[in-house]
């Protein structure tokens, strides 16, 4: 049976006012007194809520980790990751994190999550873009914050960002190496500042190639980098450009899309199109054919923002560093070179 603090009490013959001061580390209390509870705790292997400890110190041990409900859903292998990430580092500083799910479409006078309110967190990690009344909401309660894939408006906090450039420069660069001119780009709210990078490195590179970029070769405009808008975004693209040999998709869920709608069209990959994602998410691997991609290191980045976020806790200072974690062209067998008509 677990000991209470009632228990060690009893064994230590004093009131259990006087073990939660112990606790506390009061030093109202004598040693004699001290040293006596503390014997009863060893022995009776009782362990304190982290909460109670923290009562004295205002710390928690507790940090929530913040991220909508469709980046959750429709991205969650990505996001869990870097959670995990998070988690691992988090264990090494003594924390705990707690996984906290918001509506993508937060609003001023919606419900904040409990454990902000009630101040059980000593601070906030951001994963993914979150909507800008959430981060105002919260700024009042003053607790160090920091960002995971997403750069805020404001830029005064912390941020640990994929090169979401280089990314989209190696998609295009290797493309453009297996012998492809007529590369498109499907992507879904370019408004997100890592699709737009990826974007603006596809486009740089395009040029670096010397290949005129044409706004007809892109589709940006999707409502979401899921499966069901890279089909979408897929049908748009090829109905308009029947001269399309490679395909780079901002993200793998969208490329799985694409592919999907490639192969219902009767079009082959790689002997027709090239494909190529980004992300390097376990999905991309049970396509058939497996998924050419941009890897991104998710538990590199959840270890970062973590170690950014112990630093804030431990110097008490906010420092806006940014961090940028690299990524790496990982070829498979959805890219090939160029079909010679």
């Amino acid at each position: 049976m677990t000991p209470t603090i009632k228990d060690v009490a009893q064994k230590a013959k004093v009131s259990i006012a006087t073990v939660s001061l112990v606790i506390h580390n009061n030093e109202k209390i004598s040693y004699e007194t001290r040293m006596r509870v503390n014997k009863a705790i060893k022995d009776l292997n009782y362990h304190p809520f982290r909460s109670a400890r923290g009562l004295a110190s205002r710390k928690t041990g507790n940090l929530a980790f913040i991220v909508t409900e469709d980046h959750f859903l429709r991205s969650e292998p990505f996001y869990t990751h870097i959670f995990l990430g998070a988690e691992f580092e988090a264990r090494q500083n003594e924390y705990y994190i707690l996984l906290t799910i918001i509506r993508s479409d937060f609003k001023q006078g919606d419900r904040l999550p409990r454990c902000i309110v009630e101040r059980n967190v000593d601070g906030i990690i951001f994963a993914g873009k979150v909507p800008q009344d959430i981060i105002s909401c919260l700024e009042k309660y003053e607790l160090p914050m920091a960002f995971v894939d997403y750069y805020p408006p404001a830029e005064n906090y912390p941020v640990v960002l994929i090169d979401n450039f280089s990314g989209g420069m190696q998609a295009v660069q290797h493309l453009s190496a297996l012998g492809h001119r007529h590369i498109a780009f499907v992507a879904g709210d370019i408004q997100h500042p890592s699709i737009r990078d990826r974007f603006q490195g596809y486009k740089v590179a395009l040029e670096n190639a010397g290949l005129s970029y044409s706004s007809k070769m892109s589709i940006i405009d999707e409502a979401y980098p899921a499966r069901e808008n890279g089909y979408s975004a897929a049908k748009r693209l090829l109905r308009d450009n029947k001269n399309v040999t490679a395909i780079f998709s901002c993200n793998d869920a969208m490329a799985i899309g694409v592919m999907q709608f490639l192969k219902e069209s009767g079009l082959r990959v790689p002997e027709d199109v090239s494909l190529i994602g980004f992300d390097d998410v376990d999905a991309g691997l049970s396509l058939d054919p497996p998924l050419s991609t941009i890897g991104v290191p998710k538990l590199e980045l959840g270890g970062e923002v973590m170690r950014l976020m112990a630093d804030m806790l431990n110097n008490k200072v906010k420092s806006p560093k940014k961090v940028l974690v690299p990524v790496e062209l990982i070829k498979r067998k959805s890219t090939a070179e160029v079909k010679i008509s």
